[in-house]
C-alpha cells in the first residue's frame, strides 16, 4: 500500500523554508521541549546568573541583585498570555514547578535524614 505525498506549501512558498515535519506535526514535540526547557531554566539559569553577578560586582552588590533572578518566573506567564505559545508556556511552567518541588523535596528528605542520624 502506497501513500500519496501531499504538498502542503502555499503557492509561491519554498518547501525548504518550512520547519521539518516533527516541529509542526508531532504531538510530543511541544510538551517535551517545554518541560525540559523549564527543567533547564530552573536548574541552570540561577547558577549562571549568580556566577555572572559575582564576576561583575562585589559580593554585597551581587547578593543585592540576585533576587532579580525571579524575573525568570515571568517568562512562562508571558508565554501563557499569547495564544500561539500557550501550550509551550504551560509545559514550561510545569517543568519549572515540578523541578522545584523535586529539588525541595529531596533537600528536605536529606536534611531530615541527616538530623535524625546525627550526621
Amino acid at each position: 500500500m502506497e501513500t500519496e505525498h501531499v504538498d502542503e506549501t502555499a503557492p509561491g512558498e519554498d518547501p525548504a523554508d518550512r520547519p521539518s515535519w516533527w516541529h509542526r506535526d508531532h504531538p510530543v514535540f511541544t510538551p517535551l521541549s517545554g518541560f525540559f526547557t523549564g527543567l533547564v531554566a530552573i536548574t541552570l539559569l540561577p547558577g549562571i546568573y549568580a556566577a555572572v553577578l559575582g564576576a561583575m560586582f562585589s559580593n554585597e552588590r551581587a547578593e543585592d541583585l540576585f533576587p532579580f533572578v525571579l524575573v525568570l518566573l515571568l517568562v512562562p506567564l508571558g508565554l501563557l498570555a499569547v495564544p500561539r505559545t500557550r501550550r509551550f508556556g504551560a509545559y514550561l511552567l510545569l517543568g519549572m514547578v515540578l523541578t522545584a518541588l523535586v529539588v525541595a523535596g529531596v533537600a528536605a528528605l536529606v536534611l531530615w535524614v541527616m538530623v535524625e542520624t546525627g550526621s
